[in-house]
Parts: structure tokens; sequence; C-alpha cells
């Protein structure tokens, strides 16, 4: 084999959140980590094809794949794709006289798995189960950068790296030569503790038609114990929600159809330690001062939402809060569409920010999020706007087509700017000002109407590997006290050249090794 592979065999219906992919791409590169070299697992997103139930379906031949990770649940053992790949993959082992080249992952839970009778009647179900199982269930909707998804996700790696690097074949309990077509073949089966079942999470389904266990989220809310699941199916409920607990709120069906609507109040205010929103239209309709979802304390996952707010910000974070912000959709604030203040913290990745009236996101008063894979344009002002001691870090964002400044530091802000793309922005790609600080470090900043980076009245910037190209302006814009280092940066092609005409006044500003 050229080179060993792992395929991940699931059922497409159990990637619906896109939880799985990521564990792909978080596994394989844990197992670069250990192992030394990067080994591929797949499928990648770009290879996926639909088998006949759904199922992701084996791109590549077996005979490429050196480990295969089935993952398991009700709809893995209902698909035929799911089941061949296992009994071919299991025939595979028993040629090879290995048994250890199979390592299930118990994601979803599994009547099948817990009774004896149905057990008894599933050979498949038997050898999977008794392989060297990974349970995932508790951690299924855990965040990917919490502790015991790490160790987790370490244990996984481990046994993947051990078996590539040549376990001891295991003698099986199989003849050695390849059985006909016709023969029935017994799999051996290790000596390996089944999975035991979990308790169940108490689930409340919210029905505005009266089909489910309340009408309204807030009365689901209030029945609710700490840890309870809250399945909302499509209707517009017209509410504001307090969630004062630890809950899981989840919407059913196409977001678009579950509706969330309140006038005079926080469409959604969360004052819990933790918890979870997910697959929601979030709407603050006006009338006051409040946002679209106000989060105060606690860790909240608020994903695959669409968030507006007619009143302020779509979005806020205060109060030492640290969520974890990923793929929503938060447009249209009548002030910004994420605003950062008052200590808040938190990871905001993935999500589409854009045409809000005020800032994309704005950092204040010792706020210190992490932005990274975002989308932010179309807004009325800058795109990122910090000041006021805020902090925080932006890694592989792209800025554009803002009104003002893709990116603006003033009045104590200070930003660490990495491999963003930061243009086509109405005034100058990055703007520090004002006693505001910025290291930028290998970001393209280009297109912007004005100049590429401009530091001005005390600003300091700290410019290196960025490639700041075809601005209407200079490619840098100093002056009134503006000052740092600017070295090992592409400066050409820029309208009125590399440089402001009077940097030569500057005494601030070191240049070391740029390409004008």
């Amino acid at each position: 084999m050229a080179q060993p592979a792992g395929f991940m065999s699931y059922a497409l219906v159990d990637d619906s959140d896109g939880r799985l992919q990521q564990f792909r791409a978080e596994l394989e590169d844990e197992v670069w980590a250990h192992l030394g070299e990067q080994i591929p697992i797949r499928p990648r997103p770009e290879e996926i094809t639909a088998g006949k139930g759904g199922e992701a379906d084996l791109g590549p031949a077996l005979s490429e794949v050196t480990l295969l990770i089935p993952i398991l649940s009700p709809s893995f053992f209902n698909s035929p794709t799911c089941r061949n790949a296992l009994t071919s993959f299991l025939q595979r082992e028993t040629e090879l006289q290995r048994q250890d080249l199979i390592l299930p992952v118990y994601y979803i839970e599994c009547p099948l798995l817990h009774d004896e009778a149905a057990l008894s009647g599933d050979e498949l179900a038997q050898a999977v189960v008794a392989r060297q199982w990974v349970d995932w269930r508790e951690l299924r909707y855990e965040p990917f950068d919490s502790s015991r998804v790490g160790r987790a996700m370490t244990e996984v790696a481990v046994r993947i790296r051990d078996t590539l690097r040549g376990a001891p074949a295991i003698p099986t309990q199989v003849e050695p030569d390849s059985p006909d077509e016709n023969d029935e073949v017994t799999f051996a089966l290790p000596d390996t503790p089944r999975p035991t079942a979990i308790a169940t999470t108490t689930q409340r389904v919210v029905d505005p038609e009266g089909r489910g266990d309340y009408r309204t989220i807030t009365d689901a809310i209030k029945a609710a114990q700490n840890g309870d699941r809250i399945v909302v199916r499509p209707g517009t409920y017209i509410e504001g929600l307090v969630i004062d607990k630890p809950l899981e709120i989840i919407g059913a069906g196409d977001r678009q159809q579950i509706r969330i609507e309140a006038t005079g109040c926080d469409a959604i205010l969360f004052v819990a330690t933790m918890g979870r929103i997910a697959n929601l239209t979030v709407r603050q309709l006006g009338e006051g001062d409040w946002f679209g979802v106000e989060i105060v304390q606690g860790r909240l996952d608020l994903e695959d939402c669409d968030i507006r707010s007619g009143s302020r910000d779509c979005v806020a974070i205060r109060g030492g809060a640290e969520p974890r912000i990923r793929r929503n959709r938060i447009h249209h604030g009548k002030a910004g569409g994420i605003y950062v203040y008052e200590n808040g913290q938190g990871t905001i990745e993935n999500n589409e920010i854009l045409s809000c009236s005020f800032a994309g996101v704005a950092i204040r008063e010792g706020g210190n999020p992490v932005l990274r894979g975002n989308r932010i344009y179309d807004g009325s002002a800058a795109g990122v706007h910090v000041s006021d001691r805020g902090q925080g870090v932006l890694e592989d964002n792209d800025i554009f087509r803002n009104a003002s400044h893709g990116v603006a530091i003033k009045t104590g802000g200070n930003l660490t700017i990495r491999r963003n793309r930061i243009r086509e922005n109405q005034k100058s790609g990055v703007y520090v000002h004002d006693l505001g600080s910025a290291t930028l470090v290998d970001c393209d900043i280009f297109a912007n109407r004005e100049a590429g980076v401009a530091i001005t009245r005390g600003g300091n910037l700290e410019a290196r590997e960025n490639r700041i190209n075809r601005n209407g302006r200079e490619a840098v814009f100093v002056r009134s006290g503006g000052g740092g280092t600017i070295e090992d940066n592409d400066l050409r092609d820029n309208a009125l050249g590399a440089w402001h005409r009077s940097i030569g006044d500057q005494p601030n500003l070191k240049r070391t090794q740029n390409k004008e």
C-alpha cells in the first residue's frame, strides 16, 4: 500500500451539523502530531458521494484504506452502504490475519447494541461492538476545544498510531483460505466489553400547534431541569427567552421556519453557566435598547442561527462571558453585528456578519475575543472596530466591502491580526490611531479605496510579511506621531506608491527589507 489512510464510515444524516467532518479534521491533525506524518482520513467533504440510503459512500477502493472508523448510530446499522463497507473490511482483516484495523466510535445511542435478543441476530453488530470501540456519546455536543474532547481525541489518535506502527497480528478463528462468495463467514470476536447504555437526556418538545409537550419555549424552560434538551418545532414564537439554567435549545427542521420574535426585550438573554442554542431564527423587532442575543455570563454554544436586531446589536457578550459563536448568519443589526465589552471574551468563528449599521464586530472596555474564519462585509461602518482597551485576535477572516475601514483600532485598543484578507473597503484596510496598537502578520490587504494601512495620532503598528497591494492610495500612510515597524512586506503596485510622501518626517517609524 502506497500510503496508509483511514476511512470514516457513517450515515450522512448523522452529520447534519457538520460535527463529524470537524471530528475527521481534528483527528487527522491529532494523528499527525502523534505519528509525525500526515495520514489522510477520508472522506473529506469534497470526496463524499451519497450512497443509496444517504450514507457517506466509499469513494476510494477498500484496497486504498488501512483503517476503518465506523461511526455507530441507529442510522449506521440501517445503512446498506455502511454495513457493506464493514463486511468488506472484516473480510479483509481475516485475509490479513489482523483484528485491529477497525476502530468503532460509538456516536449516537443505539438500542440494538444493548438488546441481547436483537444483538444475537445481527452478526455485524456483534463484530463491531466487540472491537476496541471509543465511546463518544456524551462528547457529541462538547466543544472540540474542551479538555474532555481533547483527551478523548488523543486516545483515538494513539490507537491509530499504534496500529499503523504494526501491532502484531492476532490469530483469527477463520480459516486462512479466502471464502467463496456463497460461504457463510464467521468473524472472530475479541473479548472486549460491550458499551453500556447511558442515562437518556430528558427531551422536551415545543410545538405552537400543541403537538408537543409545550406550546411556548418559555414554558419548556421553566419546566426543564439542568441538562435537558428542548427541541423546537417550526413556528413563530412571539416571546423573549431568558435562559437561566444549563440547557440545549435546538430547532428541528428548516431554521427559517423556526422563528423567535421579541419586542421590548432581548430576544434571547443567557444568564446560565453553560448551554447550547442551535438552528433558530432570532429576531429582535425594535422598540427600546435591546439585543438579539445577550450573553451575560458562562459558556454558551450559539450555532447555526440566523440573528437580526431592530434595536441594538445582533449579539452582545459581556461580564466575562466566554461563548463559542459558530456558523451563524448575523446581519442587519440596527447598531452592530457582535458587540464584545465589559471583559467579554469567547471564540467567534465561521460566521457570516453583514449589513450592520455600525461595526460588524465592536470590541471595547476589556473585551478580548478570538475571531476566526468569519466573513465580515457590507457594513455601514468598519468591519472590526476596537477601542477603549479592547483586545483580541483576528485570524483567517475575510473583511471586505465595508463603508469605512476594514479594521480600526484606537484609544488603547490592542489587536493581533493574522492571515486575514482585508479588501475593497471604502477607507483604509487597517487604521491604527489615537494611541491604538496592533500586530499585523501574513495578511493580504488589497483594493481598499484609501491606504492599505494608515497609522496616525500616536498609533503603533508592527507589520511583518504582509502583502499590501493595489490600494487606492499608498501601501502605508503615516503622520501625526504614528509609528511602528514595517518589515518584510510586499508594498508594490499601489496607486500612490509604497509610502506617504512625508514618511521621512516620522521618527517613530522603522522600515526594513520591504519590497517597494
